[in-house]
């Protein structure tokens, strides 16, 4: 078990450096684009809480805000959303967006597997894309129970997997030839397909003290402007990462070789996807 322990702390010092640094302040750059891309997950989301009745919810792997403020506008004025992530530059951005929109939301800026929250305090826990990355699933969702009062809803969204989702990775295996030493993605490790296995995330959820799960297959039309395209590739996943290291040259090629392989994408002035996803629903059961 220490010796768990111990990879899963190197894992978590990795993601802490990895979303305090380029991969975090990339994601500020796009906020707008992304939340823009993600709207229909978002509503998923914010559709768990009925309107005006408060409440307090929080919501895991926030990022820069936009499902915090949209869940804090749902509740109303007597309710409270509070967004935690390990990324300080989205934080930063997340709390900018909340005072100049007003909305009833706080944010922390720590690792949800391990920080203290105040126990049974929370009515709801919702999450987009941001439960993946643990290194201890467990031990984060028992965690996350131990915020929650007794009944409180869990929902959150993740990726199904990898090969129903073509559009996450073309960019990698087209440029996988020009770049020969881009990492091989391990789906057990965390990552953005680590919970694509619907039995696991049950499992999972049964041991951390979560009851009532309900797993439902999504297929979320998503689409963003065709200019945003290069700069999307150009800023995230493994592609994204590797060009920043490269030069120039390099760059122009992978670039352009990536571009076209987009091109089944391509509608015009839109590009369209599916995000194939799952909606994960659960309530917190009593504790032992």
């Amino acid at each position: 078990m220490e010796s768990g322990r111990g990879a899963g702390d190197t894992v978590g010092r990795e993601q802490l450096a990895r979303w305090n640094g380029p991969a975090g302040n990339a994601w500020v750059e796009a906020q707008d684009m992304v939340d823009a891309l993600f709207a229909p997950l978002e509503r998923l989301l914010v559709e768990t809480f009925p309107a005006a009745q408060g409440g307090r919810v929080l919501d895991v792997g926030c990022g820069t805000g936009g499902t915090t403020v949209a869940v804090a506008r749902r509740l109303g004025p007597r309710g409270r959303c509070v967004g935690v992530d390990i990324s300080e530059p989205m934080v930063a951005a997340a709390r900018v967006r909340a005072e100049r929109e007003g909305a009833g939301a706080s944010f922390v800026r720590a690792d949800a597997q391990d920080h203290v929250f105040e126990p049974a305090s929370f009515d709801g826990v919702v999450s987009r894309f941001g439960v993946m990355f643990f290194p201890d699933p467990v031990r984060a969702f028992t965690n996350l129970r131990r915020a929650a009062k007794e009944n409180a809803v869990l929902r959150f969204v993740v990726w199904r997997d990898i090969a129903e989702n073509p559009f996450m990775t073309t960019a990698e295996r087209a440029a996988a030839p020009l770049m020969p030493d881009l990492p091989a993605r391990d789906p057990d490790a965390p990552g953005q397909f680590a919970l694509a296995d619907a039995g696991k995330v049950r499992r999972l959820l049964e041991e951390s003290g979560w009851a009532g799960i309900g797993v439902r297959a999504v297929d979320a039309a998503c689409v963003m402007p065709e200019k945003e395209l290069v700069p999307y590739f150009g800023r995230f996943g493994p592609v994204g990462i590797a060009l920043r290291e490269t030069d120039e040259t390099t760059r122009d090629r992978v670039v352009s070789t990536v571009r076209t392989a987009f091109d089944p994408f391509v509608h015009g002035t839109e590009v369209r996807f599916t995000a194939a996803c799952w909606q994960i629903d659960a309530h917190a059961g009593s504790l032992r």
